[in-house]
Order: C-alpha cells, then structure tokens, then sequence
C-alpha cells in the first residue's frame, strides 16, 4: 500500500496532535552563537540568519556543524526541511556525539532517495563504540516541502527519539542488566550533508546524480534543553528535580498517548528493527530487545 494511502488510512487518531505540534512554537536559538563550522566554511554552509542556516553538497565538499557546548543529557529539538528533489546518495546526518574511538552516539540519519520515493529515516545508538542498533522509518508525510522538528530526549532512565513531537522510538536504560547505556560521556550536537552513494540509497544500488547538485537541507530553531558539561562539571545540580516545562526532559517518559503513538508508528512506518532481525543474531537477540516491550 502506498505511503499516502496507509497515511489516510491510520493516521485520523494522531492528526490534530500532529497538527498542534507542527505549528507549535519553538524558541528560537542563535545559530552565530551555538554552533561552529566543522566543514564546508567555503560556501557550502550559510548562515542565513540567528535562527536559520543551509546546508550544502556538491561534487567538491559537503558541510556539517556542531553545537560549541557539549551536554551530559538532554532534550535537543531542531527543525529540518530536507533535500528535495533526486537526493539519492546523500545523508542528512542529526545526531549527538561524544569524542574518541569509543565514544557513544545517538543518531538520526535521513537517506535521499530518487523522485518519488519516501525518505528512509535511519537511527541508530552507540555505546563505548559499538552500535549494530538500527532502526528504519518511513514518514507520514513528505519531509522536503515544510520544517518538522526532530528530537532527541536523552535522560538517566531512556533516549527517546520523535518527530514533530511523535515517538517513533525508545531505548531504555538497561544497564543493571547487562546492557551497555550512553551515560557518563559529553556529547555535542552534529550535522551534516555528504555523499554516502555506496550504501545510502537501495543498498548503494542508485548512485548521486551530480547533475541535481548542489543538494541542499535547511535549519532552524534550535533548542537545547540540556545540561552544559563544562571543565568536568555539569550545569545541572545532581539533586534537580524536574519541577518547570523547561527541565520536564529529565524525567521524559511516555504516557499512554505516546505509547499508543509509538506503536502506531511501529506498526504502519517502520521498515528494519534489528531486534526482529533473527538472522543477524543467530546465537540470539541482543538482551535489551529482550527486555523493552518497546523492541
């Protein structure tokens, strides 16, 4: 069934909350202030104001970003409109990173396609290095024609991945079982556009079409709820509790809409979960699918 079709079709119980959330307001942040140029500084990308800023690939140079702070948790919103047109080969890559071979990481990663076909949402998680925990999407909705924010929720107890407020995944803590968890590295806010041709679009079967460049994402409204890890220390006090709408993060947990809408989403818009995936893990699935009803 066609994306359109399935959308119509399952989406009515979700649409006014999508809807809210969509045009809801973000508090603006400073992209001149907030962020520095990892590449790219020679046009590829542009800061077009405090709150907006492109991002560019041609055959020459991709360009990516990084948020100038580094945070020990939090609630990271961004809103994208991504590349439009044949954008097969590239990646649209937003995630939070720390430093060092074994370093932890928490990504979205939106996979161009040719015109027509759906975008394919990639996330994944690393810990100490390792990740292997990939998780694929659709979207109900065509993410080049308007912004819709993305969000990371990453607090002692889970990382919770949404769009346009809408969980479409959650990775719990599961350290005291066994389960390797992001907890204790500094991460920064990554993003860039670049050409992944080799494995990005059917497997590396369809290859960038130069002829589209340059290939283009935008950025506004960036938030970081977040505590600020500075000189080994943490902006927010280890006894904080989450007592206003701006640090509600800490404790970010799904509520019986959210798990209705995490499983709508499941069911309808997800395409790989490497818990399902028992050829990969012959000797048995990770432990964490084992233990989330969520996996």
């Amino acid at each position: 069934m066609a994306i359109r079709e399935t959308f119509l079709r399952v989406s009515a119980p979700l649409l006014a909350y999508h809807l809210m959330c969509l045009f809801g307001v973000i508090a603006e942040g400073n992209f001149y202030e907030d962020i520095a140029i990892t590449w790219g500084e020679q046009g590829g990308l542009k800061i077009l104001g405090s709150n907006f800023l492109m991002l560019s690939l041609d055959q020459l140079s991709g360009s990516g970003f990084r948020s100038r702070a580094e945070y020990l948790y939090g609630r990271i919103d961004m809103q994208i409109k991504l590349v439009s047109g044949n954008s097969a080969g590239t990646v649209t890559a937003y995630y939070l990173s720390s430093e060092g071979p074994n370093h932890d990481e928490i990504d979205f990663e939106f996979l161009g396609n040719i015109t027509g076909e759906p975008y394919i949402v990639h996330t994944n998680i690393y810990t100490q290095g390792i990740g292997n925990r990939e998780q694929q999407f659709y979207l109900w909705f065509d993410p080049t024609k308007h912004f819709h924010t993305y969000t990371i929720v990453w607090n002692p107890q889970r990382i919770i991945f949404l769009v346009d407020n809408i969980p479409i995944r959650v990775f719990n803590n599961y350290e005291s079982r066994g389960v390797p968890f992001a907890s204790n590295q500094p991460m920064r806010l990554y993003s860039s556009l670049w050409c992944a041709d080799q494995w990005a679009t059917r497997g590396g079967l369809v290859k960038t079409n130069w002829s589209y460049a340059p290939f283009k994402a935008y950025y506004r409204n960036f938030e970081a709820k977040a505590c600020v890890w500075s000189k080994g220390s943490s902006s927010c006090p280890s006894n904080s509790v989450a007592t206003t709408h701006n640090n509600t993060w800490q404790v970010h947990d799904l509520d019986a809409y959210g798990r209705r809408s995490l499983r709508w989403v499941q069911k309808y818009y997800m395409i790989y979960n490497y818990c399902k995936d028992y050829k990969r893990f012959p000797q048995g699935r990770p432990r964490e699918c084992k233990l989330s009803r969520f996996s």
